[in-house]
C-alpha cells in the first residue's frame, strides 16, 4: 500500500483536596453538573465571579451555586476582567475570527468591540482609574516574540502603547505609579517546572523614576503578579507545583500561601480582598485576610452546542486510502471511521460507525473478502493499551475480528500478502512483523538500526518479503525475507542508499530505487554542493537463468516464404503462454538464487531524480517522480510529484499523471487508484492519463461525530503517543500512569475543543520537556474577517481629534517580503501627515482608525491624507492594505540595528540577524554575512530566534579559515576559501532564542568563534521530527531525541546556553532608544580589533627570477 498519508488546552470544601475517587477508567466517568470542573480564567469582584467554560463567559456567586451564562457565540471568549466598579466586564472575544477586546455589562447584554487590529489582543486587566482596559498585543512587535501592553478607553478609539518594551501579566500599586509585571510571556506554555532562560520573574517599573527593579529571582517560574497593599501575590513553582506566594514589599520576604498537592494553581486573579483561581478544574477563592482558600461547588448546565453530536462530512480528514482488488471500491479511514466508496455506482458506506473508537491504516485484502486495519477498540478493556490489527468483512455485513493481542509500539503500516493469508506490519520501534491472517500469530522479521521500516513489499507468490532497512550510517539497504526458511538475506550493501523495493508480477525481477547519481548543484556563494536528484531505478534478475531485461536490439530483414512457419511458431508460443499462465495461477512461488544477487544489478534508463513508491504490473514499472526544485526549503516543498511508468518493452519513461501524490495498482494492474491534492480517482494504468472527470465521492463520507466520545479516545491516544515516542522510556521520572488518572478525570468536563487542547497541554506539560505542543483540532470557529493594515503607526492629535501617521515604514524586504502600502510611487504618505478619511468616510476620534479597514485586505482603498488638520493641501492616494505587518516591522528593526552598528563602528563592523534556523534564518544569514566578508568585525544577532533546523551547517561556513590568497593581473587579491570571514565575530542572544536558537550559540561557543553576549537562551534541545494527527485533526508533539555532549552528559535542555558576557537590556535603556547588548557587542569587537588587528597579507613582487 503506497497511499499511507503522512499527517510531515452549592457547598464548600476543605483546602488542598486530594484526587477525586477514581473509577477503573476516569475518562469514561459522567460529569457532575452540580460540581463542575474545567472552569477557567476566573475573576472576582465582591459577590460575583466570572469565568470561562466551553468557550463562553459565565457568572456565579463568589460562594458558589448555579452559574449563569453571559455570552453565547461560536467563537471562544476568554480572559474576563471586572471593571473596578464591578459594572462591566472586559474580555478577549473572538466573534469575527480574531481575538479583540470587548466590553459587556456584568448583568448581560450586547458586547461592544473596542479593538480592530488583526493582532491577537489579550485582555490583562483594567487600568486603576477604570477608564481604560490594559491588553497585550503583538501589533507593534519587532520579531513576533516581543509582546507589549496597550490600553484602550472604554469609549473606544486608538489604543495607546504602554511604554514598556516587553510586558504581559501585570498589576499596579494603589496610586498607579508603579507596576509589577512579567517582562516575559510564557505562562501558557505546555512545559511545567521550566528553568531555562525564558523563565519568568516579577519585575517592578516605577513610572515616575523611569526605573525597573527585579522583584523575584527564583530559577523557575514566578508569574501572575497581583498587588494588594504592601503585598505582591504571585504564582511560583519553587516548591514543585505552582502555588500562590506572597512578597512583602516592606521586608522583601517571600512566603507560600497555598499548598495544593496534586494540581497547579492556574489563572489567579485578584479582586477586592480576594483572589480566585483554578486548581484541578475547580474554582477556589483565597481570602486575603485569613489567607485561607475555599473550593467552590458550582452547578452549570446548558445546551452546549460545541459538544453536541452532529452529522459531519469527514472527507477533509482522510488518514489513509486504499483500493479494492477489482477497483470497484476504495477504502478510506477518516476521523477514526472506516469507509468504502464506490468507483461509480452505489452508496458510500461507513463500515464501523464507532465515534469513540479509532480505525486507521486500512488495507483491502487481494481476495476482496477482508479489510484489515488498526483499531483501538480493545481500550474498552484496557484503557491505556495501543492499537491492534483487526479485520472485518469488506461488504460490511459481518463482525470484526481482533487479529492480534500484542502491545505494539505505535503500529503504522499494513500490507496484505497476495494470497491474503498474511499481513506485514511496521511499528515505531523500527520492527517489521509478520502476522498470520487466520490465527493472528506474530513473528518478528527484522528490526532496523536507525529508522522505521516503511518500505516493504510481497513477492507475487507470497513466499518472500522485500524491505528496506536503515543501517548505522543512515543509508538504506535492501533485504529479502523467506517465509519458508525464516531467514533474512542482504541484497545491497551499506555503501549505497537504497529504498522503495518491489517485485515484478512474475517473480523474475526485483526493482528498487537507489541514490547513486552524484551530480551536485553548487551554491551561489560557497560552492557548497547540494546533493539532490540522486536516485536511479535498478533491477536485479532473481535467478541466474533469467535473461537480461534489456538485451541488445538489432533490426533484421525478414526472409520471404517463412510466413507460414512464423504463424505456426506464434501459435505454439501462444499455447505455451496459456500453459505458463495456468501454472502461474496455480503456483506463483518463486525461486531466488541468493548467491551473487547484488552483482546482477542493472540500471534502468531513467534520469536522476527523487523516486518513490515503485510497483510493477504487466510490462510496466510504475513510480512517483519528485525532482528537486530550488527554493523549496526542507522537503523540496515547491516540487511537483508526478506518476510515471517505465515501459520494459519499449525501454522508456512515460508520464501517467502530471500531478499525483500517491497511488495504488488494482484490477490485476489494469487500474490506478490515485490521490492528487485532496482528490481521489481511478484511471487506466497506462501513459498519458488525465485526472478522472468523476473523482471518488469522498465528500459523501459522513459520520455522526460525538465530540465527547472523541475527546475520550483522543485523550487516550495522546497519552499513548507520548508513551510510545517520548525519547526517555522512563518519561523523565514522571509516573505516566498516574498522569492518566490525574488529567483523565477532567475529560468528562470538556465542553469545547479549546478546553480539550488545554487539558492535553496540562498532560504533556508534566513531562517537563521542550517541544511539547498541542495543535487544536475540530472546534467552532467564526469566519475570519481580516482588517487591512497600512504599514504605519498612528498617533492621536488630541487638540484636533484627528489621527496622524506617527511612523511610516519604508524598509522593504526584497526577498518576497510584504509590500509597503504607504511607500509606493504615487501613493506615499509622510510621517506627521493626517489621515483624514478612508474610502470617503471621515475619520475622527473616538472612531478607531482600524475599524474603517475591516475587510479591506488586498482591496483598493482610497485614503485622504494631508499635512493640515483642516484638510488644506490634502490629496487622495490609492493603497492596497496588507493582512499583517510582521515582515515590515521585522525588516525595519533589522535595518535599524544594521545602521546603528555601522554608525558605532565607523563602518568597520557588519551586522546580521537570524530570526530562526530554518529558511528565514538562512535568508537572514546570507543577506548579512556575504556583504560583510571584508569587514574587520561581524555581529551575529540571534535574539528572538525561533529555531528550526539544527544549525551545524552555519558553523561549517563560520569556522572556515583563510588558507591562501591568489594574485590576479587586475583587481584585488582573491581568497580561499572565498567566504571565510577573517575578522572577529561576536554573537548576541537572549532568553527568547530557543531550539535551533539554543544550538546556534552552543556551537558558536564550542568552536570558539567569539564571545556570546546577552542572556541565557531558552534551553530546549529535546527535539521533534514528525506529526501524527489525532482523530479530529488536532495533535500533540512528542519529543523524540535529546542532546548530550561529547563528554557523555546531558546538555542545554531546561537550562539554556550561558552567555560569555551576561548583559540584560533593561526596560529603561530600551525606552531611551538604546540597545546595551548591541552596543556591548560593538565595543567588544572594537577592542578586539584594536588589540588584535585583522591582517590579511598581500604580495607585490612576482616570481620573475627563475634561477
Amino acid at each position: 500500500m503506497k497511499m499511507r498519508l503522512l499527517i510531515l488546552t452549592l457547598g464548600l470544601c476543605a483546602m488542598a483536596a486530594p484526587l477525586a475517587t477514581l473509577a477503573a477508567d476516569p475518562v469514561l466517568e459522567a460529569p457532575d453538573h452540580m460540581d463542575m470542573r474545567l472552569l477557567r480564567n476566573p475573576d472576582i469582584h465582591g459577590a460575583r465571579i466570572v469565568f470561562t467554560y466551553a468557550g463562553n463567559l459565565w457568572t456565579v456567586s463568589s460562594t458558589g451555586g448555579r452559574a449563569t451564562r453571559l455570552t453565547s457565540s461560536e467563537g471562544f471568549q476568554s480572559q474576563p476582567k471586572f471593571s473596578p466598579d464591578g459594572k462591566s466586564i472586559a474580555f478577549s472575544g473572538n466573534y469575527d475570527g480574531n481575538n479583540d477586546v470587548y466590553l459587556i455589562p456584568t448583568e448581560g447584554g450586547a458586547p461592544r468591540r473596542l479593538t480592530y487590529h488583526p493582532g491577537w489582543d489579550r485582555v490583562i486587566d483594567w487600568q486603576p482609574d477604570g477608564k481604560s482596559i490594559r491588553f497585550q498585543s503583538p501589533r507593534q512587535s519587532n520579531t513576533g516574540r516581543d509582546l507589549q501592553l496597550f490600553t484602550v478607553e472604554v469609549g473606544g478609539g486608538l489604543p495607546r502603547f504602554l511604554p514598556l518594551p516587553t510586558a504581559g501579566l501585570s498589576s499596579y500599586n494603589a496610586d498607579g505609579t508603579r507596576i509589577a509585571y512579567n517582562r516575559i510571556t510564557r505562562e501558557n506554555r505546555t512545559w511545567k517546572r521550566y528553568k531555562g532562560g525564558m523563565a519568568q520573574d516579577i519585575w517592578l517599573f516605577d513610572f515616575k523614576q523611569g526605573k525597573s527593579t527585579r522583584l523575584t529571582d527564583w530559577e523557575g517560574s514566578d508569574h501572575f503578579p497581583m498587588w494588594q497593599g504592601d503585598t505582591v501575590y504571585f504564582t511560583s513553582d519553587r516548591g514543585g507545583n505552582l502555588q500562590i506566594w506572597a512578597h512583602d514589599m516592606k521586608t522583601g520576604q517571600d512566603r507560600q500561601i497555598t499548598h495544593h498537592d496534586e494540581y497547579d494553581v492556574k489563572y489567579p486573579s485578584q479582586g477586592p480582598g480576594a483572589i480566585v483561581y483554578e486548581n484541578g478544574g475547580w474554582l477556589w477563592v483565597l481570602d486575603l485576610k485569613t489567607e485561607k482558600s475555599t473550593r467552590l461547588k458550582i452547578a452549570l448546565s446548558s445546551d452546549n452546542t460545541a459538544s453536541r453530536p452532529q452529522l459531519k462530512s469527514v472527507g477533509e480528514l482522510i488518514e489513509s486510502a486504499g483500493i479494492g482488488p477489482d477497483a470497484k471500491r476504495a477504502v478510506f479511514t477518516a476521523r477514526g471511521e472506516l469507509f468504502t466508496v464506490p468507483a461509480e455506482k452505489g452508496p458510500v458506506r461507513n463500515l464501523t460507525q464507532t465515534p469513540g473508537v479509532r480505525e486507521r491504516a486500512a488495507e483491502w485484502s487481494p481476495d476482496g473478502k477482508w479489510i484489515a486495519y488498526l483499531s483501538d477498540a480493545q481500550r474498552a478493556k484496557n484503557p491505556q493499551s495501543g492499537y491492534e490489527v483487526a479485520i472485518r468483512p469488506a461488504d460490511g455485513l459481518g463482525e470484526d475480528k481482533m487479529l492480534t493481542h500484542k502491545d505494539f509500539a505505535w503500529p503504522q503500516g499494513l500490507a496484505w500478502s497476495p494470497d491474503s493469508k498474511h499481513l506485514l506490519l511496521s511499528d515505531a520501534a523500527m520492527n517489521l512483523w509478520l502476522i498470520d491472517a487466520e490465527d493472528g500469530k506474530i513473528k518478528k522479521i527484522d528490526q532496523s538500526v536507525a529508522n522505521e521500516i516503511n518500505d516493504f513489499a510481497w513477492s507475487p507468490g507470497s513466499d518472500w518479503v522485500v524491505y528496506a532497512g536503515t543501517e548505522a550510517n543512515n543509508f538504506g539497504s535492501i533485504f529479502l525475507y523467506s517465509l519458508d526458511t525464516g531467514k533474512v538475506t542482504r541484497v545491497t550493501s551499506d555503501f549505497t542508499n537504497d529504498s522503495q523495493p518491489c517485485f515484478d508480477d512474475k517473480g523474475d525481477f526485483l526493482f528498487f530505487a537507489s541514490s547513486r547519481n552524484f551530480n551536485p548543484t553548487l551554491g551561489g556563494f560557497d560552492l557548497k554542493p547540494i546533493w539532490d536528484n540522486m536516485d536511479g531505478i535498478y533491477v536485479v534478475p532473481l535467478r541466474n537463468d533469467v535473461d537480461h531485461p534489456f538485451p541488445p536490439e538489432s533490426d533484421e530483414v525478414a526472409v520471404k516464404g517463412d510466413d507460414d512457419k512464423d504463424e505456426d511458431a506464434d501459435a505454439d508460443k501462444k499455447d505455451d503462454k496459456k500453459d505458463d499462465e495456468k501454472k502461474e495461477e496455480e503456483d506463483k512461488t518463486i525461486v531466488i538464487d541468493l548467491d551473487g544477487l547484488a552483482s546482477r544489478t542493472i540500471a534502468l534508463d531513467v534520469p536522476p531524480s527523487n523516486y518513490r513508491s515503485l510497483s510493477f504490473a504487466g510490462d510496466n514499472l510504475f513510480f512517483l517522480d519528485r525532482p528537486f526544485t530550488p527554493g523549496g526549503g526542507r522537503g523540496n516543498q515547491l516540487a511537483t510529484t508526478s506518476l510515471k511508468l517505465f515501459d520494459m518493452k519499449e525501454r522508456e519513461v512515460k508520464t501517467v499523471l502530471d500531478k499525483c501524490d500517491g497511488y495504488d495498482l488494482a484490477d490485476g494492474g489494469k487500474k490506478i487508484f490515485y490521490r492528487s491534492g485532496k482528490q481521489y480517482g481511478i484511471i487506466d494504468a497506462k501513459a498519458d492519463q488525465k485526472p478522472s472527470d468523476e473523482p471518488l465521492r469522498t465528500a459523501e463520507m459522513k459520520t455522526l461525530v460525538d465530540p465527547r466520545a472523541e475527546w475520550q479516545e483522543m485523550f487516550r491516544d495522546a497519552w499513548r503517543q507520548e508513551k510510545d515516542f517520548f525519547y526517555d522510556p522512563g518519561m523523565h521520572g514522571v509516573d505516566w500512569d498516574h498522569m492518566y488518572e490525574r488529567y483523565g478525570q477532567l475529560v468528562p468536563y470538556v465542553g469545547h475543543g479549546a478546553d480539550f487542547s488545554y487539558l492535553l497541554g496540562e498532560l504533556i506539560g508534566e513531562l517537563c520537556s521542550s517541544h511539547s505542543y498541542v495543535r487544536g483540532g475540530d472546534m467552532p470557529h467564526p469566519e475570519r474577517i481580516g482588517t487591512g493594515l497600512l504599514g504605519c503607526d498612528f498617533t492621536l492629535d488630541r487638540e484636533n481629534g484627528l489621527y496622524r501617521f506617527a511612523r511610516v515604514f519604508t524598509d522593504r524586504d526584497w526577498n518576497g517580503g510584504t509590500d509597503l502600502p504607504l511607500n509606493q510611487p504615487g501613493s506615499r504618505a509622510e510621517p506627521d501627515e493626517y489621515l483624514l478619511a478612508v474610502d470617503g468616510i471621515e475619520l475622527k476620534a473616538p472612531v478607531n482608525p482600524y475599524s474603517l479597514l475591516v475587510d479591506k485586505v488586498g482591496r483598493e482603498v482610497v485614503l485622504k491624507v494631508g499635512p493640515n488638520p483642516d484638510g488644506k493641501d490634502s490629496r487622495e492616494i490609492k493603497v492596497l492594505p496588507v493582512s499583517n505587518e510582521y515582515n515590515i516591522r521585522y525588516e525595519a528593526w533589522v535595518q535599524q540595528n544594521r545602521r546603528r552598528v555601522d554608525e558605532l563602528s565607523g563602518g568597520g563592523i557588519g551586522y546580521l540577524h537570524m530570526p530562526n534556523t530554518a529558511v528565514g534564518g538562512q535568508q537572514g544569514f546570507a543577506k548579512g554575512y556575504y556583504p560583510n566578508l571584508r569587514k574587520d568585525g561581524l555581529i551575529i544577532d540571534e535574539r528572538f530566534n525561533g529555531g528550526g533546523f539544527i544549525p551545524d551547517f552555519f558553523m561549517n561556513i563560520l569556522r572556515q579559515k583563510l588558507a591562501n590568497l591568489w594574485k590576479p593581473r587586475y583587481g584585488q587579491d582573491w581568497r580561499t576559501p572565498g567566504t571565510a570571514f577573517v575578522g572577529h565575530m561576536a554573537m548576541i542572544s537572549n532568553g527568547y532564542a530557543g531550539s535551533g536558537g539554543d544550538a546556534l550559540p552552543y556551537y558558536f561557543k564550542y568552536y570558539d568563534l567569539g564571545p556570546v553576549i546577552g542572556k541565557r537562551t531558552w534551553g530546549g534541545l529535546v527535539g521533534i521530527s514528525r506529526g501524527l494527527l489525532l482523530m479530529d485533526g488536532g495533535g500533540v508533539t512528542f519529543p523524540e531525541f535529546g542532546i548530550f555532549n561529547t563528554q557523555g552528559k546531558w546538555d542545554v535542555e531546561n537550562h539554556g546556553v550561558d552567555p560569555d558576557i551576561d548583559l540584560d537590556n533593561l526596560p529603561e535603556d530600551l525606552m531611551a532608544g538604546r540597545d546595551p547588548q548591541l552596543e556591548k557587542a560593538v565595543s567588544v569587537l572594537l577592542e578586539k580589533i584594536k588589540s588584535d588587528p585583522v591582517s590579511v597579507p598581500t604580495i607585490k613582487s612576482f616570481p620573475r627570477d627563475k634561477d
